[in-house]
Order: C-alpha cells, then structure tokens, then sequence
C-alpha cells in the first residue's frame, strides 16, 4: 500500500468520536485499496469535514451540500447501511 493510502487509512481511523472512526475505518479498510485517484481525493475531501457533518449526510438527517455529493459518499452511505447487523 503506498503512503497516501496508509495516510488516508489512518485518518480515517482516528476521527473524533467512536461512530465515526468504525464507519470511516471499515470503510477505508475495505475499500481503499482499489479506489482510483479520483475517490482518493474525494475520500480525503470528506476526512477534512466535520464528523458531525459527514454522519448527518450518511445517516440521512441533513441534506448533502452539492458540493460534497460524488461516488465515494454514495458507497459510503451505502456500506453503512449494509454494515448494520440485520
């Protein structure tokens, strides 16, 4: 794994409250390896929002600015759901 995903990987383990960093990190784990340069980006775009933020967005409570709408926030959403215990 190259540095940016080990980077990434780290981040996304360590975000500020405990939901967020089993989200972000299982995520990451499973995922990071085969995201292309883009979602990299992407990805590492939603590490810099707020915790509070990015769980209203997957969680659904709050809508998704524009701007942070894109493939990797729609997996994201998407693996949390699928993530929960049946």
């Amino acid at each position: 794994m190259d540095a940016r995903r080990k980077k990434l990987l780290f981040r996304a383990w360590r975000r500020g409250f405990r939901e967020m960093d089993l989200l972000m990190g299982s995520f990451a784990d499973e995922r990071i390896a085969e995201m292309t340069d883009a979602e990299l980006d992407e990805f590492e775009a939603l590490l810099r929002e707020a915790d509070w933020d990015v769980y209203a967005w997957v969680s659904g409570n709050r809508e998704i600015p524009e701007d942070q709408q894109g493939p990797v926030l729609d997996q994201l959403k998407q693996f949390k759901y699928s993530a929960q215990p049946g």
